[in-house]
């Protein structure tokens, strides 16, 4: 998992050499340099504001540097494939996490709600098969939600979490440090205390979703089943493998580019349930 979109930039026209790259007295005109071309959403919907807790569409297209829409994506039963599609409010109170079907023409639509008002970031995860290895990137877009938006704090650190029954417990406190490929052990009892049998969703039993406050810069790490495939993510020259080889308990890969505060969102399925705990993370 990459954490910023990848660009496909032009080669430049010229170097710097001794006369330069711009026009001069000698009556030689430099060439025109054209704007990097690079993957864009294209077609972004909604374009005004929507209602809360009222169905709503977020849909878009991929476009290629080439300006085609984008149609051939990854499979397979590991996570990286698709389109990821996370959307969340700007203080880091609510996520939604999504996998939209790509339309045979590349239009990529999805049907939802927004249950709070105010401001939310939205960001495309794609990974598409193209012949030149083309890795994942990120492309972004803003959905404006009607009503007052009042930013609520995000809570302090807590290890354990409370989520419909369940209790996620983080087993020591964690000592984060950018650039750093770091794990936390979390377990998960259900509402009779016994250890949460999970589901794969999605492709892996667990999702990790990291955001920062303030800037909300993005990573996104799997927590996978023994033996399984495509589950690892990258960043720069390092790498970090989730892991759960038994019932109830989570290894979770952190790896996160800067410091600050930053916001997890873990998901998992278990018994038909689609559970997030968030949990409140410093970076130093």
């Amino acid at each position: 998992m990459r954490t910023g979109p990848w660009r496909a930039a032009l080669p430049l026209a010229c170097a710097a050499l001794v006369a330069g790259c711009g026009s001069s007295s000698s009556g030689v005109k430099a060439p025109t340099i054209g704007a990097a071309r690079t993957f864009k959403l294209a077609g972004f919907q909604p374009t005004s504001e929507v209602k809360p807790s009222a169905p709503s569409k977020v849909a878009f297209t991929i476009e290629e540097p080439s300006g085609k829409p984008l149609t051939r994506y990854k499979t397979g039963s590991g996570p990286h494939t698709g389109v990821h599609l996370i959307i969340v409010r700007d203080d880091l109170s609510t996520i939604i996490h999504k996998h939209p079907p790509v339309a045979t023409n590349g239009r990529i639509a999805q049907a939802l709600s927004f249950a709070q008002p105010g401001p939310y970031k939205v960001l495309v995860d794609a990974y598409p098969n193209l012949s030149a290895n083309q890795p994942n990137f990120q492309l972004f877009g803003k959905v404006r939600v009607a009503g007052r938006y009042k930013a609520q704090p995000l809570p302090p650190f807590s290890r354990t979490v409370d989520v419909g029954g369940y209790r996620f417990t983080m087993q020591s406190t964690p000592h984060l440090k950018a650039l750093q490929a770091s794990f936390l052990t979390i377990t998960v009892t259900d509402p009779q205390g016994r250890k949460a049998d999970f589901t794969p969703w999605y492709g892996a039993l667990a999702h990790a979703i990291f955001f920062r406050s303030g800037t909300l810069d993005y990573f996104h790490t799997h927590v996978c089943g023994a033996g399984a495939t495509n589950c690892t993510s990258v960043l720069g020259g390092a790498r970090v493998t989730g892991r759960s080889s038994t019932p109830g308990k989570l290894k979770v890969g952190v790896l996160l580019p800067v410091k600050g505060t930053w916001r997890l969102f873990l998901q998992c399925k278990v018994q038909g349930r689609i559970l997030t705990a968030p949990y409140t993370l410093k970076v130093s």
